[in-house]
């Protein structure tokens, strides 16, 4: 992985780095006393037979944790990573393995402070590490990795990378539960190159750093996928090495620190026989461009370096539904000084590689060039790697990330411009074209389709939509290939929120004008009700069985029922019972269940349905679909509760809220609970103030003082604490130590103590 170049003049050179002149291989392919990273590096591109095609990269890592006082040697920590990328199949199969005393280490530096920012997902990563386990996809190493320092032999249990005797390099690798195997030799064609300064990289931790490589190698050998075994008819391959030191004392107090650096990479190997390879840095707090390299290699192996040139996204982005980064889909590479104007696009997006190793993730993968070197036209398989440029360091940001993958999905399913292929679907299904004929469709999109746009571009915290896709994750799918999901939830959310907003009178809704404000409460009705049914192009077009989709339809109208029926009790309102539960203890108890009942049906039921949704798409078990569903019921009824204590604690911190529930004469959670254990004279007082849907401030200041004189307040939050605690015990068992499961872990706390 390439993470270096100089940005000044080099100011260290370690006594074993390279000196002037060629590399010599017998010595520096070898482990160097003197750094404190290191890591060996290797990719390739093979053709088997019925022109199937693969590419692979691997990685050997040690990294210095620490020093003996005494005789200031290195203790390293070491990883080994590595990627299958099937370009018929378009998937791609990870191994992520490190340090076995990870754990460990991991919740030393989060106790520190350092590794992650945000509050929730550090609780979540310190519960999880406190079991001595790291996050799937990254595995343990159950060894200490064997290095020898006589010839170039690694082994991370049994991942190995040694040099043969003939000086070619020989890779095996093996994954015996993804069964996925690699053995593969490379020869090289080309002598050792310098990058950077004549070999010398800055490195991103204020550390000089020494890069080589191998620009060109035949491969062969064979790969196993699953239980095929794959021969490589050809194959073409890169080779890297770099090592480095830290800065010494002197640099520190000079401020050479670290920065907060990405990067992007690319290796390209022409069918010119030439090969190109460029990186820059960039500070992502200040924007600065930290420094570049390109290097071109002539078909000689002649070495020509450059710092003018430009290596920028072209087209589209892709979003990853497991860490919602977004990557370029293609790059256009320009170098003057080499007449070098290529564009590099990806073999197929989804090649993301998740791990702790490069939090939360980075982008490794096969591009296929095309383009022109002096004017001659060039083509050519690459590998880039795009790294740290992440769209959240929080979870508030992340959900950020979830929405506008969201919106996109909407925008997707329910556009506001399109042809007469997607209108027959709209309306009914492709190929349905009488029902389209003579139909209007300006007046279609302006009567039903624009409503809904309005209120879902305005965005929401999608948080259902989150649901669903994790769940798909977190018992072991991929919701990649269901990314459109995220608009289900979003078009039932809105629908319900737009016929919500005419029947409670609202105005406003998510920052504008409510929906039947602009066009009218048929059209909104009609509209809303509509969207429930938008969604179904999800399931009509998910690939599953007429079982599976049967069983999906089934959740998603238990969901639609339970909603409304949770809104005809939220229409009736509790004021009915008031009378009796102002003198009957047990009236005023039941009281609470009957808010409950509501928030269950309203909100959680559906929040439920749509994770059960999500472990159905991912393929988990009837035990896993239930206890998902109970998990996000709790935290639908909790996210509720919580719902009703920000409103009457926003009027106590002086927030923009006023008490509107109050006003607005509701019973929630928070009066409920009150009722029960106010006396009786408070309860009758209680209730006036808030039957009187008062904006009075002094009133609504008595009422929620009379909630503190119980606490009724602090009491509905630990209850709904309590609720979802209670729930994550039962599905914790059932899920394995996942990012996924990390993430939803925080996410539910960052749902729980948020305080708008």
């Amino acid at each position: 992985m390439k993470k270096t170049l100089p940005t000044e003049p080099v100011k260290f050179f370690a006594a074993d780095w390279p000196k002037d002149g060629p590399i010599d291989l017998k010595i520096h392919d070898l482990p160097h006393a003197s750094s404190s990273t290191e890591w060996w590096y290797m990719h390739t591109h093979l053709k088997a037979k019925g022109g199937k095609e693969y590419s692979l990269f691997a990685s050997f890592f040690r990294h210095a944790i620490s020093f003996d006082k005494k005789t200031n040697k290195p203790d390293y920590a070491y990883s080994v990573i590595w990627g299958i990328s099937d370009l018929n199949e378009k998937k791609y199969h990870t191994v992520s393995l490190v340090d076995k005393r990870a754990p460990k280490l991991g919740l030393e530096r989060l106790k520190k402070g350092e590794l992650v920012k945000d509050p929730y997902i550090k609780r979540a990563a310190i519960e999880m590490l406190s079991k001595g386990v790291m996050p799937y996809p990254d595995e343990l190493l159950k060894g200490t990795p064997v290095i020898s320092h006589s010839t170039l032999s690694l082994n991370y249990d049994d991942n190995t990378f040694k040099k043969l005797k003939d000086g070619s390099y020989q890779l095996h690798l093996a994954h015996k539960e993804l069964e996925l195997g690699v053995d593969i030799n490379f020869k090289p064609l080309k002598k050792p190159v310098r990058h950077g300064d004549n070999g010398v990289v800055r490195g991103v931790s204020a550390e000089d750093m020494f890069y080589y490589f191998i620009p060109k190698c035949k491969v062969t050998g064979s790969l196993k996928i699953k239980k095929e075994k794959i021969a490589v008819e050809t194959g073409s391959g890169w080779y890297d090495h770099e090592f480095g030191c830290h800065a010494d004392k002197e640099k520190q107090k000079e401020g050479d620190m670290k920065k907060d650096v990405s990067w992007n990479w690319i290796a390209v190997q022409l069918n010119n026989g030439c090969e190109l390879t460029a990186y820059d840095l960039i500070d992502l707090k200040t924007g600065e461009d930290c420094g570049s390299f390109i290097i071109m290699i002539d078909k000689a192996g002649n070495r020509h370096y450059s710092t003018n040139f430009s290596l920028k996204p072209a087209g589209e982005m892709w979003t990853s539904t497991r860490t919602f980064n977004e990557y370029p889909e293609a790059w256009k590479l320009e170098a003057p000084d080499f007449g070098v104007s290529v564009v590099a696009t990806a073999a197929f997006p989804n090649q993301e590689f998740a791990t702790v190793i490069s939090k939360p993730a980075f982008w490794e993968g096969r591009m296929n060039v095309e383009g022109k070197m002096k004017g001659k036209k060039v083509s050519g398989p690459a590998y880039i790697e795009r790294h740290g440029f992440v769209n959240s360091s929080n979870m508030k940001e992340f959900l950020k990330a979830v929405s506008k993958a969201t919106l996109n999905s909407v925008r997707k399913i329910l556009p506001l411009e399109f042809g007469q292929e997607k209108f027959e679907e709209l309306v009914s299904k492709k190929g349905n074209k009488h029902l389209t004929e003579g139909l209007d469709k300006q007046a279609y999109i302006e009567k039903f389709i624009r409503p809904i746009r309005e209120i879902t571009d305005r965005s929401g915290k999608s948080w259902r939509s989150y649901a669903t896709i994790a769940c798909c994750d977190a018992v072991g799918g991929n919701s990649q290939v269901a990314i459109d999901w995220l608009a289900l939830p979003e078009l039932m959310h809105v629908g319900s929120l737009m016929v919500d907003d005419v029947q409670d009178k609202s105005t406003v809704r998510r920052g504008g004008p409510a929906a039947h404000v602009v066009h009218g409460e048929a059209t909104a009705i009609n509209s809303g009700t509509g969207a429930y049914f938008v969604g179904q192009y999800c399931i009509y077009n998910v690939h599953k069985s007429f079982e599976g989709k049967v069983q999906i339809y089934n959740a998603y109208f238990e969901a639609m029922r339970a909603s409304h029926s949770g809104q005809a009790m939220d229409i009736y309102g509790l004021d009915y019972m008031m009378p009796d539960a102002l003198k009957d203890d047990a009236v005023a108890k039941l009281l609470q269940k009957r808010v409950i009942a509501t928030h269950r049906l309203k909100s959680a039921a559906p929040a439920a349905y749509l994770a059960r949704i999500g472990v159905m798409l991912g393929e988990g078990t009837d035990e896993q679909i239930d206890a998902m569903g109970d998990y996000f019921e709790a935290l639908g009824i909790s996210f509720q509760i919580i719902d009703d204590t920000l409103n009457l604690k926003g009027f106590k911190d002086h927030l923009k809220t006023k008490g509107e529930d109050i006003t607005a004469g509701k019973i929630t959670y928070p009066i409920a609970k009150a009722m029960a254990l106010l006396e009786k004279k408070d309860r009758a007082r209680l209730w006036k103030i808030v039957s009187m849907k008062t904006e009075n401030l002094k009133l609504i200041a008595e009422a929620v003082s009379l909630l503190d004189k119980v606490k009724a307040i602090e009491l509905c939050e630990r209850e709904a604490k309590t609720i979802l605690e209670n729930a994550w015990k039962k599905i914790d068992p059932l899920l394995r130590d996942s990012m996924v499961k990390l993430n939803l872990r925080a996410f539910s706390w960052f749902v729980l103590e948020r305080t708008y």
